[in-house]
């Protein structure tokens, strides 16, 4: 009996030691846990104390800009391949109206004209024969004149008249100027030369002729454009859905230079060769450093649909995380925080991106964030901030 009560009390013993052992353990994991807490925020609000401090020569050395972050309407462009084109309604093509020959040329390529300057001179057999009709036609039509209607009567007076209109008419139809006509009142010689000359002003964009070559009604001997006002032809994609309203701005970058032009025309139809869409716009060239020809960047110009946090790409540091982080400055220091990234903008110039994770206001490095990034690394802080 004795023996019993002795094994019971032996083992109520160890149950009293052993909970007592394992609350103290469980105690001492929460104690742990609450202190490596204690810890990560004590670590945390120090790194957030301290940052990393840059001078003010610092930032100035290393051309460093901080810019308060705030909603804004972000312009931006959207990129297409262009050719320069002339302006096919201010520009013309010369050419006979009458199987001719090319007697002298009197431009070349590239040449600038005035109008009424003279082009090529031709000569054709059927001109011969319109300049002598006009001719007796005219020598007619005075002598009936001085007659009088009375004398001559009705027919003959009529008569005379549609015959010098309609050999008038003729010459002018040939190409003649109204100056060529007058000259054949007083000389006869030369019948069935005449002069092409240009109806504007106007550079030569091409002349693809010789003298003494024959030539067909209606062959191109010279095209001639008025170079003020140019065509840029510019290549979308078929799957590009773009808002693009006859009169929208975009800037027309050619060897470097950049040239404000706008939309004047929308092709409907996609081209079989290129399978592309044709915007045309409208160019000045009042300086005439643009020509036919030349391949050009046209950026058309848009805003983005609402005010938006953003920051020039330049801004964005991979962290050692490999997340996307800005740098915030605070009363001198520097800190990196992770953000996510939005939309992409852009110009030919700059690119801006979209960002959350920050309030509005905050001082963010927009430029030099490289060496930042770099001096914090240095300081012995971890670069970015959960």
């Amino acid at each position: 009996m004795n023996k019993l009560i002795k094994q019971f009390a032996l083992s109520s013993l160890f149950v009293s030691l052993t909970t007592i052992s394992a609350s103290s353990f469980a105690g001492s994991e929460k104690a742990d846990e609450h202190n490596h807490q204690q810890q990560e925020t004590h670590n945390e609000q120090q790194s957030e104390e301290q940052g990393t401090a840059l001078s003010s020569a610092q930032l100035s050395l290393a051309n460093v800009k901080v810019s308060t972050l705030s909603p804004k309407v972000i312009d931006y462009t959207i990129y297409a391949p262009a050719e320069i084109k002339a302006n096919d309604y201010t520009s013309y093509l010369v050419s006979p109206r009458v199987d001719s020959i090319v007697l002298k040329r009197h431009v070349t390529l590239g040449d600038h004209v005035e109008k009424d300057q003279p082009l090529v001179t031709l000569f054709s057999e059927s001109v011969a024969q319109a300049q002598a009709s006009f001719q007796v036609a005219q020598a007619e039509w005075q002598r009936v004149q001085k007659l009088g209607r009375k004398t001559v009567g009705d027919k003959r007076y009529i008569e005379a008249k549609t015959d010098y209109q309609a050999d008038l008419g003729r010459l002018l139809a040939f190409g003649l100027s109204e100056n060529a006509i007058k000259d054949l009142k007083v000389n006869s010689n030369n019948l069935g030369q005449y002069t092409l000359n240009a109806k504007a002003t106007g550079a030569v964009l091409s002349d693809n002729f010789r003298q003494g070559q024959r030539l067909n009604a209606g062959d191109t001997l010279i095209e001639l454009a008025n170079e003020h006002t140019l065509w840029v032809e510019a290549r979308l994609a078929p799957t590009m859905q773009l808002n693009l309203p006859v009169g929208s701005e975009a800037e027309v970058v050619v060897a470097n230079k950049t040239y404000k032009a706008r939309v004047i025309q929308k092709a409907h139809t996609i081209d079989p060769q290129t399978r592309t869409r044709t915007v045309r716009l409208l160019v000045e060239n009042d300086d005439h450093q643009l020509h036919s020809g030349l391949f050009a960047d046209v950026y058309f110009l848009f805003k983005s649909d609402k005010a938006v946090l953003a920051v020039p790409e330049a801004a964005l540091m991979r962290s050692s995380d490999g997340d996307w982080q800005v740098f915030i400055e605070h009363e001198g220091k520097f800190q990196g925080v992770e953000v996510e990234l939005g939309q992409q903008f852009g110009t030919h110039t700059q690119k801006w991106r979209e960002i959350t994770g920050i309030p509005a206001g905050s001082k963010v490095v927009t430029q030099g964030a490289f060496y930042v990034a770099a001096e914090i690394a240095k300081s012995g802080f971890d670069v970015h901030n959960h």
